[in-house]
């Protein structure tokens, strides 16, 4: 079976695709409960469910809902039917919109497993068919289908916006772009491959010189694209924050102030904190991870020393580092000064907590000592006890996110960062080497890796009429 997105083929199993339902809603008790099913005997379950004929496609239909076997009503349910392939999956569909209580629920799914035959099979839906399907069928590609998933799981706004823009389909034309610059520098060299008694050595290093200018230029921009998805990711996993500082200054409070409830333990006695703690948190739609981690001092106890050592393991692995300070009078230890001055400053945020037992001037004197000995970017004021200062933090935090993120996040799973890295790229470089040596043959097929490498990101394969198609459009080959 031959399935088309575009210009390109995928070709499949000839085999039947079996019909497949599944309940789309949280199987609990409910409103309403959806279930979805999609395949060549949509109709005939519609038949046999409502006892009526062909459904009207796009048309919500108030229908009952029967055993199919005993016709006990089972429901009144809101019935939507799309025809293919002007569907999600580009099949025949079905969308029940049944009552939700788990009875309902549980004899509709029972009645639609009595509908199956071997001439018509049926079957409970496996995780992802419904856009497995979609893509066989030539409704999406898989960058598309990723960030449907993506789109599903997205816990913060950031996430949600990312996610989208790769459902849309927005990523997809990109590579297609991609796909067709290398594509006409392919059939460029290759027309030396058919052609080549025809050149002579000057016009083969010409044409080579030509092919090797388009490919590097089309290699910064993959590069410069692979370094936006790298930063990008960290919108996905959540931007590391760090609180480290001496023991007391208060790291676990501005973790609770932050969290809104009590995730870590707050007490006078010093080193309470022996091992970091992470927080996952939602931050002006941003996900970040925020690490509670044990005060940087001089310990004897050894499990002290190895929290210790976990802290400043953290500090150098966080995206933000917060090195929290009292703003009460305090001398900062060798240990403490040294942690400050290796965290790296484009990092570094310098927070002082206990405002409120202070006075301005004191904190003001504070401030000024800590830019003269340390030069931080930036410092802030804060009281976790009144919450003073904690909003601007948060702001402040904030801006640093928008200034990490600056160009317009991308998202793309570390399936396809992979490809381009290992099938991509290295076609890149395989084809300068053998472009040096004017190995026409060679040189053609590393750039056929990394054509394939774009196949395997979207699921498309590159098909021969292409090339040719390409080579004739550009070329008078016939002349």
């Amino acid at each position: 079976m031959i399935f088309t997105f575009g210009s390109v083929k995928r070709h499949f199993s000839s085999v039947a695709l079996p019909t497949v339902y599944a309940l789309s809603t949280y199987p609990a008790r409910s409103a309403i409960a959806v279930v979805r099913i999609t395949g060549p005997s949509s109709v005939s379950i519609y038949q046999a469910l409502t006892a009526r004929q062909q459904p009207k496609p796009r048309i919500a239909t108030l229908a009952k809902l029967y055993h199919p076997k005993t016709k006990v009503l089972l429901d009144e349910a809101i019935v939507l039917y799309f025809k293919g392939p002007n569907s999600y999956t580009g099949e025949d569909m079905l969308e029940l919109h049944l009552h939700g209580g788990t009875a309902v629920i549980k004899c509709i799914m029972e009645s639609l497993d009595l509908l199956h035959t071997p001439a018509n099979p049926i079957r409970p839906a496996e995780p992802g068919d419904f856009s497995k399907k979609a893509f066989q069928n030539g409704k999406m590609d898989l960058t598309q289908v990723e960030g449907i998933n993506s789109l599903i799981h997205a816990e913060t706004e950031r996430q949600r916006a990312l996610s989208l823009a790769s459902m849309k389909g927005e990523t997809k034309e990109l590579f297609h772009h991609w796909r067709e610059k290398i594509l006409n520098t392919y059939a460029l060299i290759t027309t030396l491959i058919d052609f080549g008694e025809e050149h002579d050595i000057e016009e083969v290093g010409q044409l080579f010189e030509r092919a090797e200018s388009d490919i590097k230029s089309l290699e910064t921009e993959v590069r410069r694209y692979l370094e936006r998805v790298q930063r990008s990711q960290t919108l996905v996993d959540g931007f590391k924050i760090t609180l480290s500082g001496p023991p007391n200054a208060g790291k676990s409070s501005l973790l609770n102030t932050i969290a809104n409830e009590d995730r870590a333990i707050v007490s006078e006695i010093e080193g309470t904190t022996r091992d970091s703690i992470e927080v996952p948190l939602d931050i002006n739609g941003y996900k970040v991870v925020i690490g509670d981690t044990a005060g940087i001092r001089n310990a004897e106890n050894q499990i002290e020393q190895e929290g210790i050592r976990r802290a400043k393991m953290k500090t150098s692995e966080a995206d933000l580092n917060l090195v929290l300070l009292p703003c009460t009078p305090l001398e900062l230890k060798k240990e403490m000064k040294d942690h400050i001055r290796s965290c790296d400053k484009e990092k570094l945020l310098i927070v002082l907590n206990k405002s409120d037992l202070v006075t301005p001037d004191q904190v003001g004197s504070l401030v000024a000592q800590l830019e003269q000995e340390f030069e931080p970017k930036e410092i802030k004021v804060i009281s976790c006890r009144n919450k003073d200062g904690i909003h601007d933090l948060l702001n402040t935090i904030t801006q640093k996110l928008d200034h990490w993120t600056q160009d317009e996040p991308i998202f793309v799973s570390s399936r396809v960062q992979n490809i381009i890295q290992h099938d991509l790229l290295f076609g890149f470089e395989e084809f300068y080497m053998h472009a040096k040596s004017n190995d026409v043959v060679l040189a053609a097929e590393a750039l056929k890796i990394s054509m394939e490498g774009i196949g395997k990101i979207t699921g498309e394969a590159i098909g021969v009429e292409e090339i040719l198609g390409s080579i004739f459009a550009n070329f008078c080959i016939g002349k």
